[in-house]
């Protein structure tokens, strides 16, 4: 569906029409901003590489075959646009950003202490990402927060997608056994439910 969606505005933009490549843009720089954002954790760095991401994209246009959809591409670009400005810069690569997991709902006073207990175990959640080795967060990120396909993150990160599915299984054993440690043990059964 977004490649059917996408199809007209990417053939408009080969032929030299900036305005629909600016469409294009604007679909799709939040899901680009977001994660450089998780991955580099620096606003000014994050628009950036934003921006050196659709610069890749727009030059690279000619070459996309539509074997994937186009926010599947523009994520690979990204995802590497990314890797390498941490590489770079000397960083290792963590992953944080689980804010949208518990959202921002309002809280009444009735509910300050379940409201500080949630911010407890979204910091726990936060700090255990932090820990996980290599590409691991980037993983659970991708499948969990942005819900992107086994096939989709294979194409992201140029692996297969049931090297995707082992590798995500080892990341969310990792994870569980840091908020294991992090945790109480109750806690840990009210996620599992």
């Amino acid at each position: 569906m977004s490649l059917e969606r996408d199809q007209p505005l990417i053939m408009k933009t080969r032929n030299g029409d900036m305005g629909a490549f600016t469409i294009l843009i604007d679909r799709y720089k939040a899901m680009v901003f977001t994660l450089a954002m998780r991955m580099v954790k620096n606003r000014e760095e994050a628009e950036e590489i934003a921006q050196d991401t659709f610069l890749k994209a727009y030059k690279g246009l000619k070459g996309f075959k539509g074997d994937s959809k186009f926010s599947t591409w523009l994520y690979k670009i990204a995802y590497y646009r990314c890797l390498d400005y941490i590489k770079k810069s000397g960083r290792s690569i963590e992953t944080t950003s689980i804010d949208t997991v518990f959202g921002n709902r309002l809280i009444d006073e009735s509910n300050v202490v379940d409201h500080l207990e949630r911010i407890e175990k979204k910091e726990a959640i936060k700090d255990a990402l932090r820990l996980l080795p290599g590409d691991d967060g980037i993983l659970i990120t991708l499948r969990y927060y942005e819900e992107l396909t086994l096939e989709e993150i294979s194409g992201v990160m140029g692996i297969s997608a049931n090297n995707v599915k082992v590798r995500l299984h080892r990341a969310r054993k990792r994870l569980m056994q840091l908020l294991i440690v992090r945790l109480e043990p109750e806690t840990i059964q009210d996620y599992a439910k």
